[in-house]
């Protein structure tokens, strides 16, 4: 801590003679949701040496402020525990974070493409234009995507590398150039080089079901040196602090070998710099090699390696390749190989023989079943139920039955909202009635299992957990489709709990993190507008003006602004976050509008008649496919 007394501050002195050793840190003046049935509301927050101290009203705490206790005053704005997303890519999009052109939250594909045009006047040669992740032509006011024409046009000469969650890629020609696509070029199994008449490559890339083609050829764009990724890590972090983000499960996956892709948050770790809590999986990355992998794993590192900050905590999502099914609801639901079960049961009688827990990819039911027999099967031997955590993630059409069964061998579940962004895909696929339980959150939380929630951030979804948290109350995707009837939605508390204790369990932190309560893990954060009472439609503009991990300030807006830890400037200088930032905000959009990219509204355009400077950042936009 500074020493010195956070502005704004008001009404809370002093004691000469407190019974307590001060607080570092005293939150005051605040709507708390504490997530603790003991204490569900409450005014105050006060830490000390990083963890939870005092839970109150302020008159309460008074006595933990001493001369250098850092006081914050809230406003009267919501405070939550830190939320928790149980499932990100977090280590994975940390290494890239600044060579992306973000397009999350973006309001149409005119903006869009601007701004790829604008970053294609910046970009070295030799160098990519990466637009990944959470976005989906349903968030643009034209509803569609762009054409591989419209991407030429924006970027002649630069590499443009346009992926569309696990779905499908659009390339420029310069891209389909640099990637080394011909004539001859064969296609992937389970993906398409779309061609034309010619037989050369058009520039579509096309999951069939597999994304491998996709990443594959993301690969291909140059990597940040050591350097630049750890620049690029720190500045990712400290982005989903932004939305209240203190903790995270790193879900692994492909292209993540371990131990060289984590080098960087071990090394941030090492130097007390990570500014969220990460709990990791190690993920075999080659078919044929995963059982040598999970054996030399279980004879070197152990889960719970590390500590509150960084630490291991079991295998997957993948554990064999052959068992792996896809998320792509533009096709059909792919069979997977007969006899696969031989290897899988290797590998899981492998893990809880060692005392591993692990987590598994299973977006269909069909999956799940045969997970689930394989399953039974061990638990006969006695390896299930043993106390070793273990969960299935995703289970969009996971059935009733299989509920019971992952139930009765003690077993957990960590939904997305991969839905916010592929539901009208799923539905015409599958038909309303499948949409509507897809997944069953609500059978899952009745039947008593422990249930996390998080976003498969970075590419096949948004990062923003508001925007999850949305999907989760409201059953809407991003455009504004209504999938779940009210029946099958949950409140906004469960919601919040999902996404703080939730993930807590899926790390065995139950004990010290999601709730706040003394002896907790410090983690908190004032949001922008209060989740419990704002309108519907305006969930996923909530942000955190102040978020607290570990009772150190790492990011700081509106009235607190500068009150944060610094970072280095963000490294390329002429990388696209230098320029346009993450998700898209109202910071964002004033960006555009000071370039002439986006229109100009009627009072920015009054303001400038008048004051002849900056008019102010406006309200954070609401979406108005939202507002239904």
């Amino acid at each position: 801590m500074t020493g010195t007394t956070s502005m704004p501050v008001a009404g809370v002195l002093p004691a000469e003679h407190a019974e307590h050793p001060p607080a570092d840190l005293l939150v005051r003046n605040a709507k708390v949701f504490t997530g603790d049935p003991a204490r569900p509301e409450a005014r105050a927050v006060a830490l000390r040496d990083g963890r939870v101290v005092g839970v109150g009203d302020d008159h309460d705490l008074a006595a933990l402020v001493g001369p250098a206790t850092e006081v914050v005053d809230a406003l009267g704005r919501r405070v939550i525990p830190g939320l928790n997303d149980s499932h990100l890519h977090v280590i994975r999009g940390g290494l890239n974070y600044v060579l992306e052109l973000r397009w999350d939250g973006v309001r149409s594909l005119r903006q869009a493409l601007a701004m790829l045009r604008e970053q294609a006047g910046r970009t070295p040669t030799g160098q990519w234009i990466r637009v990944v992740g959470g976005w989906t032509a349903e968030q643009f006011t034209e509803r569609r995507m762009p054409t591989v024409a419209e991407l030429n046009a924006a970027a002649p000469d630069t590499p443009v590398f346009v992926l569309h969650l696990y779905q499908s890629a659009l390339m420029n020609r310069a891209a389909v150039r640099a990637a080394g696509f011909t004539r001859e070029t064969p296609d992937p199994r389970g993906g398409q080089i779309v061609r034309g008449r010619d037989g050369q490559p058009n520039g579509v890339l096309l999951a069939a079901p597999s994304a491998l083609v996709l990443y594959s050829t993301l690969a291909k764009a140059p990597a940040l040196d050591d350097a630049d990724k750890r620049t690029s890590t720190l500045h990712f972090l400290r982005e989903l602090n932004r939305f209240g983000l203190t903790s995270a499960v790193d879900a692994a996956g492909g292209f993540q070998n371990f131990p060289d892709h984590y080098a960087t948050v071990i090394d941030l770790a090492r130097s007390g710099e990570l500014s969220l809590r990460i709990a990791y999986h190690l993920f075999p990355q080659t078919a044929g090699q995963e059982i040598a992998d999970l054996r030399r794993w279980t004879a070197t590192v152990r889960p719970e390696d590390g500590d509150e900050w960084l630490r291991l905590n079991g295998a997957g999502e993948n554990l064999v390749w052959a068992a792996a099914d896809f998320e792509n609801f533009s096709e059909p639901r792919p069979e997977l190989a007969e006899g696969y079960e031989a290897e899988f049961e290797q590998a899981v009688r492998l893990l809880m023989e060692n005392g591993w827990g692990f987590r598994l990819h299973a977006t269909y039911d069909e999956t799940i079943g045969r997970d689930l027999a394989v399953f039974e099967k061990l638990a006969a031997e006695g390896l299930f139920p043993d106390g070793n955590r273990w969960l299935f993630d995703h289970a969009e059409t996971v059935s009733a039955h299989s509920l019971d069964r992952i139930a009765a061998l003690g077993g957990a579940v960590s939904v997305q909202n991969r839905m916010s962004f592929q539901g009208s895909a799923f539905l015409d696929r599958y038909g309303p009635e499948a949409a509507s339980h897809a997944p069953p959150v609500r059978a899952m939380l009745d039947r008593g299992l422990t249930v996390a929630a998080g976003t498969d951030a970075t590419r096949v979804s948004s990062y923003n957990p508001w925007v999850a948290l949305h999907w989760l109350v409201s059953g809407r995707t991003v455009g504004g489709t209504a999938l779940r009837p009210a029946g099958e939605l949950i409140d906004r508390e469960t919601a919040l709990g999902l996404y703080t204790r939730g993930g807590a369990r899926l790390t065995g932190e139950q004990d010290v993190k999601g709730i706040l309560r003394e002896g907790f893990y410090g983690d908190l954060a004032i949001l922008s507008h209060d989740f419990l009472t704002v309108p519907e439609a305006a969930i996923p503009s909530i942000e955190s003006v102040l978020t607290v991990v570990g009772g150190r300030i790492v990011h700081a807006s509106a009235e607190y602004e500068g009150l944060d830890e610094a970072v280095p400037p963000v490294s390329p200088a002429w990388s696209p976050v230098a320029h346009f930032g993450g998700y898209a905000s109202t910071g964002a959009r004033q960006a555009l509008l000071m370039a002439g990219a986006v229109a100009e509204s009627e009072d920015h355009r009054l303001w400038r008649a008048t004051r002849g400077d900056t008019p102010p950042v406006p309200p954070p936009f609401v979406d108005p496919c939202f507002a239904h």
